[in-house]
């Protein structure tokens, strides 16, 4: 595949990355760039993360514009713990209207709901998106090293496949912006890595993670060619991406995907 997977938006004031292979299928997705929010100093200004020591009422103010952009009937979240918990949402369970911060431990969302959206907070671990266009299922996966390390990826893959009857080979999943091999350095890889991530060293102490990820999805049954990886570094793209590698005291990006209104539009 040449060129981006990937387009930029404005939308509502916002920016946002949209990535082709979702949006040729008909979910409504984004990825949300630092610019547009109200917050400032070093969560300028998109900072949709809480407990970072940014103003509550900004990040309140902010996640309202990040689902007024999605036009989203809910827009659900997680505490995330890089762990390979995976939440499901059904069509039987309650959903709260809004912004939805659910307080529960998981570090992927997944569901069958048409106007409810999964999200993901990063500031350089890899926000992964996935969608079914045969079940009209979706889920979002946050995978920092540690989640490498446990493979949420497959975790979640696997948890569509046990809740709502997915096929693999269906699904199409998307990598967003996140520690690029150019910066991921684990100067305590032998103590911190398994040996199976030997492989996608890529230079002295460091380690191309998109290239485990696209790894570990291929190992859960995913074709190749529906893997698709923004490519974009956090920590060396300032403008658009908060990073706590770079900053330490930062704000957090989003990425949020919602089941289509109709199956098969």
């Amino acid at each position: 595949m040449t060129g981006k997977p990937f387009q930029w938006f404005q939308t509502d004031g916002l920016c946002v990355l949209r990535f082709d292979a979702l949006e040729q299928n008909g979910f409504s997705h984004a990825v949300f760039a630092r610019r547009g929010g109200v917050s400032s100093g070093p969560y300028k200004s998109l900072n949709l993360g809480a407990n970072v020591g940014d103003d509550p009422q900004n990040v309140a103010e902010n996640r309202l514009r990040a689902a007024r952009a999605l036009e989203a009937d809910s827009l659900v979240m997680v505490r995330q713990v890089h762990g390979r918990r995976v939440l499901a949402i059904r069509r039987e369970d309650p959903v709260q209207a809004g912004v939805w911060p659910t307080g529960e431990k998981a570090d992927a969302l997944i569901t069958d709901v048409p106007g409810v959206f999964c999200s993901v907070k990063v500031a350089d671990c890899q926000p992964i998106l996935l969608a079914d266009p045969q079940k009209n299922v979706v889920a979002a996966c946050h995978s920092g090293w540690r989640g490498s390390v446990e493979n949420i990826a497959a975790a979640t893959v696997s948890a569509m496949t046990e809740t709502f009857g997915c096929l693999p080979a269906d699904l199409v999943a998307c990598v967003g912006p996140s520690l690029g091999p150019c910066c991921a350095e684990f100067v305590n890889y032998r103590t911190e890595l398994p040996e199976s991530f030997l492989p996608f060293a890529a230079g002295q102490n460091r380690f191309d993670f998109w290239a485990i990820t696209r790894s570990q999805l291929e190992g859960a049954g995913l074709a190749s060619r529906n893997i698709h990886v923004a490519g974009i570094c956090t920590r060396c793209d300032q403008e658009n991406f908060f990073s706590f590698r770079r900053d330490r005291t930062t704000g957090r990006n989003m990425a949020a995907i919602g089941v289509r209104a109709k199956a098969g539009g």
